[in-house]
């Protein structure tokens, strides 16, 4: 019978050589190996190795705290650093913006299916995800900083149509983490919000020639663990590392929760309806565009006010909320637990889920609009020293039917209140999302326009569409003045749709009165 090696964090951390690629586990604070992570760190702040390593992972892996990626954030470590999304690392990103390492910021669904087919020894990845955005080479291919140079992602024409190629490359080590080995090296996730990519990355390593290690939580007799509960087949596995506890929490702000892995379920409660808020009102108007039985995605911040709308109304049943770290139903955790969901139908492999999101399996999304400009560009990505990352947003928007993008109307201390059926805007906020140009594409509205996609963009005073000749302005609150709080606070003059007697549409009334909207009746 084979055997796995058991070694120590430490021990494990010695393997990783100087000039390897790297790839550790993780979403958000999700399903993190801190223990391998840390021992990283312990091994170069005391010996200055292993150094020059290129660093690669598809979400973003921390709590902005010095956990989870954070532990590679140190000058001479890392050579290379390429991730879909970027937010909850702020060291590195300081770090890649002080050019003291190449670094790029791709698509987290390519990357998801770049092991993939590192795994297949097939060229790479092709995909439409991302022409025209700015990780598309013709716009910048997705570098971060000055100093990177190369090109990982090219521009390539198959029978008369663009695709975006991510060239594959070996990859040396492989750092996740599973819940239970066994005595062969087979690797349970029962107690992970979700498998992620972990089968994907481990086949990659395995056919490169390289090594995988596993941090678990305990090592059982070989041949106990149900086959189902595999995800990792010993086969794969050169190394297993029990964690301590400490540093093997489901999050990183939870040792375990059994709804997020879905070995229980949390009992259904009424949820206590949300105060009348900027937010609530984005949420309504955006939950009065829900169709029955569709598969959505929902952003952070305001679009997840649309699934609080939902329940509150009592047709929270009419959509099936999809998260990119693989959670099909349930209720999706947000903060630092976004990626996993509570009650979940099931738990799929992100790259499956990509699949679905890349193939247009989705019947709406609702994600978050930080600019937009006059071509109804969107970007949530980069705004000057502060890198969000793109995360799996391109490939959401890019390939949802019907689009909404969801936030308020300005940034930067803006108080709205709701007062009598009509928005007051108590204080405008000092920054504006309505520019002439956003600094980076994260959507491209020309590419939506091409691809017949149906989107428009909510905020709490007023509402436009993408048209052809551009964006119009199509609904406006009551109590709002189309002058000063719309077009004195944009860069550029909306199309404005009026109707025969020259007046603009107003918000359903609904949506700024206390109390139910009806919704539930309004759609049955």
């Amino acid at each position: 019978m084979r055997r796995v090696k058991i070694i120590t964090a430490d021990e494990a951390a010695k393997l990783v050589k100087n000039g390897d690629t790297l790839t550790t586990s993780g979403f958000v604070a999700s399903a993190i190996p801190e223990a391998l992570n840390k021992a990283m760190e312990k091994r170069f702040l005391e010996t200055g190795e292993p150094k020059d390593l290129t660093y690669v992972y598809c979400g973003s892996q921390g709590n902005k705290d010095g956990r989870g990626a954070e532990h590679y954030a140190h000058e001479g470590m890392l050579k290379r650093y390429i991730a879909g999304h970027w937010a909850t690392v702020p060291a590195l990103a300081k770090m890649a913006l002080e050019n003291k390492f190449e670094a790029y910021n791709v698509s987290q669904g390519a990357l998801c299916h770049l092991f993939r087919d590192i795994a297949a020894h097939k060229p790479g990845t092709f995909t439409k995800v991302g022409l025209g955005t700015f990780i598309d080479p013709r716009n910048g291919g997705g570098k971060v900083n000055d100093i990177t140079k190369e090109d990982i992602i090219e521009l390539v024409n198959i029978k008369g149509q663009d695709y975006l190629f991510y060239p594959a490359f070996p990859i040396n080590v492989a750092m996740i983490r599973g819940s239970i080995a066994d005595e062969s090296g087979n690797i349970s996730f029962e107690k992970e919000v979700s498998p992620l990519e972990g089968t994907s990355v481990c086949q990659a390593v395995k056919n490169s020639g390289g090594i995988v290690i596993v941090q678990v939580e305990r090592v059982v007799k070989a041949g106990t663990l149900d086959p189902r509960l595999v995800k990792v087949p010993g086969i794969y596995v050169d190394y297993v590392v029990v964690a301590d506890p400490a540093d093997h929490q489901q999050t990183l702000d939870c040792d375990y929760d059994p709804t997020l892995s879905g070995e229980s379920r949390m009992p259904d409660v009424a949820p206590e309806p949300l105060p009348l808020s900027a937010k609530k009102v984005i949420g309504r108007r955006g939950a009065l565009e829900l169709e029955k039985d569709v598969a959505v995605n929902l952003g952070v911040g305001a679009p997840e006010y649309v699934a609080s709308v939902a329940n509150e109304e009592g047709i929270g049943d009419f959509m099936t909320l999809t998260v990119e770290g693989g959670a099909v139903g349930g209720v999706p955790a947000g903060g630092i637990r976004f990626g996993s969901a509570y009650n979940a139908d099931a738990l799929i492999d992100q790259g499956y889920q990509f699949d679905f999101y890349d193939g247009g399996g989705l019947d709406q999304c609702y994600l978050g609009l930080a600019e937009c400009d006059a071509k109804g560009n969107i970007n949530v990505s980069r705004f000057g020293p502060r890198i969000a990352g793109c995360g799996g947003f391109i490939n959401i928007t890019q390939n949802t039917p019907k689009v909404f993008f969801c936030g308020t109307f300005t940034a930067g201390g803006l108080k709205v209140k709701v007062e009598d059926g009509k928005v007051v805007i108590a204080q405008e906020g000092k920054q504006k999302k309505f520019l002439n140009a956003v600094e980076q594409v994260t959507f491209n509205g020309d590419v939506a326009l091409e691809n017949k996609q149906d989107v428009t963009y909510i905020t709490e005073r007023c509402v436009f569409h993408l048209e052809k000749d551009g964006m119009h302005l199509t609904e406006i609150a009551p109590g709002i003045d189309l002058q000063t709080q719309i077009l004195d606070m944009m860069d550029f003059t909306p199309i404005i749709d009026k109707d025969a007697s020259g007046n603009i549409k107003l918000m359903d009334a609904k949506l700024f009165a206390e109390g139910l909207m009806g919704l539930k009746e309004m759609k049955a």
